[in-house]
C-alpha cells in the first residue's frame, strides 16, 4: 500500500473524527440551551430532557475517544496530527463537562419547581438567562473556530471570558442583596448560585476550547498565559 494512499486513508479518518466532535458540540450546545430555558420557563419536562441528553453526550465522548485510541495505534501520528489528536481528546473532556453543567442546571429546574418558588424567582432568573447568553455565544465561537481552525476566532472567546466573569460577579452581588432582603429567598437564591457558577463554567470550557484550537494551529499551548502573551502567539 502506498505511502500516498495511507495518507489519504488518515486524512479521511481525522476528517470523521473533527465531524464527529461538531456533532457533539451542536449537541452540548443545544443541551445549555435548553436548560436555560427550562429554568427561565419552570419547565420540567425540558430539565427531563437534558438530563437524558448527558447520556447521549456521554456515549459519543467514549466512542470518539476510543477511535482516537485506535487511530493512535495503527498511525503512530506525529508533529500536527498528533497535536490535533491531542486537542481532540482535551476538547471532547471540555465539551461532556459542559453537558454535565447543563445536567447540574436541569437538576436544579426540578429542584425549584418542587419547592415552588418559580412565582418569586422571574427577576433573578432573568439575570442568569443573561449570563448564559454570554456562555453559549461563547461556546459556539468556540465551535466555528474548531471547524475552521481559527486561532483569531479562538482568541476572541478568551477575550470574551472576562466579561461572563464580570457578570457572573454582578449577580452574585444580587443575590446575595435578594438574600438579605428576604430570607425567604436563601434556599432558592442558594440554588440560583450554582446555577451561575455553572454557566460560569462551561464559558471557562468554551475558554479551554480555544485554548486548544491555537495549540493545534500554532503548536504553542497558551494555558497559564497572560492574555498580551496570547495574542501576540496568535497574530
Amino acid at each position: 500500500m502506498s505511502d500516498r494512499h495511507l495518507s489519504t486513508q488518515f486524512d479521511a479518518e481525522l476528517s470523521g473524527i473533527s465531524t464527529r466532535v461538531l456533532e457533539m458540540g451542536g449537541i452540548v450546545e443545544s443541551q445549555v440551551a435548553r436548560s436555560v430555558y427550562a429554568l427561565t420557563n419552570f419547565s420540567a419536562d425540558v430539565a427531563s430532557e437534558v438530563l437524558m441528553t448527558e447520556e447521549r453526550v456521554n456515549q459519543i465522548e467514549v466512542e470518539i475517544d476510543r477511535d482516537l485510541s485506535t487511530i493512535i495505534a495503527r498511525r503512530q501520528p506525529t508533529a500536527r496530527d498528533l497535536r490535533l489528536l491531542i486537542a481532540i481528546s482535551k476538547t471532547i473532556g471540555n465539551l461532556e463537562r459542559v453537558g454535565d453543567e447543563a445536567a447540574r442546571i436541569g437538576r436544579t429546574v426540578q429542584r425549584l419547581i418542587n419547592t415552588g418558588v418559580s412565582s418569586r424567582l422571574r427577576l433573578p432568573v432573568g439575570d442568569v438567562q443573561f449570563e448564559a447568553s454570554l456562555a453559549t455565544s461563547s461556546l459556539r465561537k468556540a465551535l466555528d473556530a474548531f471547524a475552521r481552525l481559527d486561532a483569531v476566532k479562538a482568541l476572541e472567546v478568551i477575550k470574551d471570558d472576562n466579561q461572563i466573569d464580570q457578570e457572573f460577579d454582578g449577580l452574585m452581588r444580587k443575590l446575595i442583596t435578594y438574600m438579605m432582603e428576604d430570607p425567604r429567598m436563601i434556599s432558592a437564591s442558594i440554588d440560583l448560585v450554582f446555577v451561575a457558577k455553572a454557566i460560569e463554567r462551561i464559558g471557562d470550557h468554551a475558554k479551554n476550547l480555544a485554548e486548544q484550537i491555537i495549540y493545534i494551529v500554532k503548536g504553542t499551548d497558551v494555558r497559564h498565559n497572560t492574555l498580551a502573551n496570547v495574542e501576540s502567539i496568535v497574530r
